[in-house]
């Protein structure tokens, strides 16, 4: 049987982008790919924030750390309840650990190096908020 989320897989609508923003102070493309991954794994394994773990590997500066943002914004894992950890690494990996399962999802070359150079980084954002997960991320359970 399927859940509700995988029946209604969270969307970004224009309230949570409103609070993300909020949260975060700034709309970029790195928040939205965060919300986006963190979104995929709510859409797997449910949001209860005391049973998922996210373990993110990125590259410890901004603007690769906004990532963290949208994962602790869209999971509920957070530095608080230690149930995010973050590891330097290249690229953005981050991978979800939950009682049903795991996924990975690591963002792709193409996407970082689009983020990292886009001169107007707003309509950055909004482009990746549109685009399939898998022209985002390579996605392994």
């Amino acid at each position: 049987m399927r859940s509700d989320a995988e029946r209604n897989p969270p969307k970004i609508d224009d309230e949570m982008l409103r609070w993300a923003i909020r949260f975060h102070g700034h709309l970029g493309p790195f928040l939205i790919l965060g919300l986006r991954a963190g979104l995929r794994a709510v859409e797997l394994f449910g949001r209860d924030p005391f049973k998922l773990k996210a373990i993110v590997a990125l590259r410890r500066i901004i603007p690769y750390t906004c990532f963290l943002d949208g994962i602790q914004f869209s999971t509920g894992c957070t530095l608080g309840k230690g149930n995010i950890e973050v590891l330097e690494g290249d690229g953005i990996m981050v991978r979800f650990i939950h009682e049903n399962g795991e996924l990975m999802l690591i963002v792709r070359d193409e996407i970082l190096e689009e983020a990292i150079n886009a001169e107007d980084v707003e309509k950055e954002a909004l482009k990746l908020l549109n685009l399939p997960l898998d022209k985002l991320f390579m996605e392994r359970h």
